[in-house]
């Protein structure tokens, strides 16, 4: 497929031809569901802990007798039902990790390109090289393309003024193409990527990507183009 590749004045100066193995991959709306929330699952660091009555401070001594006091029976104010007392079935340091194939992450974030251009969400700019970081300038280039909050810029290789020149924008992020995730697909509005990121992308998720087997992902992925 072709996609228009803009200036950073907002100007068409040519149109690219991209593969549709990356920007063309049908959705499947389960896979970048599941990468999702692995995504989500992983990043939580699993260190919420409480203490049980075994391990709260406090005597164990029963509180009064048995009977004859007209209360209920009590036993030692650690009791999850007293104040200060131990909590009942309450969270304890875990893992939160979730494992999902490579291959089923790499077709996750196929689909989620493919959903961007597609809904014309994709800007092409043919690069992005800032001689010193500027907010000012940034903000006068993402109106120019008629770029709104919120964006995702997707740059080739790590590039430190546009970092530094977007860091103060709000709901604004950048990120290079090979650290690119579903999470920051989803919460973009529109997606901005250099022409050196679309082919990062595409020499990555793209041709000689699956080759061979059986599996039902592997029939369910279209053949590669030659692109």
């Amino acid at each position: 497929m072709q996609v228009p590749v803009y200036s950073l004045t907002g100007e068409i100066v040519k149109h690219i031809e991209v593969s549709d193995q990356v920007f063309d991959e049908p959705f499947r709306e389960a896979v970048v569901h599941q990468a999702m929330v692995r995504q989500q699952a992983n990043a939580r660091q699993g260190t919420a802990s409480t203490k049980t009555r075994s391990e709260v401070s406090g005597s164990t001594r029963k509180l009064f007798r048995q009977k004859h006091t007209g209360f209920a029976r009590a036993g030692s104010r650690r009791s999850p039902i007293r104040r200060g007392g131990g909590v009942v079935f309450g969270p304890k340091p875990r893992s939160y990790r979730q494992a999902m194939p490579k291959k089923m992450r790499q077709l996750a974030l196929r689909c989620m390109l493919s959903v961007k251009a597609r809904d014309g969400e994709l800007k092409v700019i043919e690069e992005l090289k800032l001689t010193e970081p500027k907010t000012k300038e940034m903000v006068r280039i993402l109106a120019a393309l008629g770029v709104k909050a919120p964006a995702l810029i997707v740059t080739g290789e790590p590039e430190a003024s546009v970092v530094k020149s977007t860091r103060n924008l709000p709901r604004v992020k950048t990120s290079p193409a090979s650290v690119l995730n579903v999470v920051d697909l989803l919460s973009c509005r529109v997606l901005v990527m250099t022409e050196s990121a679309v082919r990062k992308a595409e020499q990555l998720w793209g041709n000689g990507l699956i080759q061979g087997g059986d599996s039902a992902l592997l029939r369910s992925v279209a053949p590669s183009s030659d692109n």
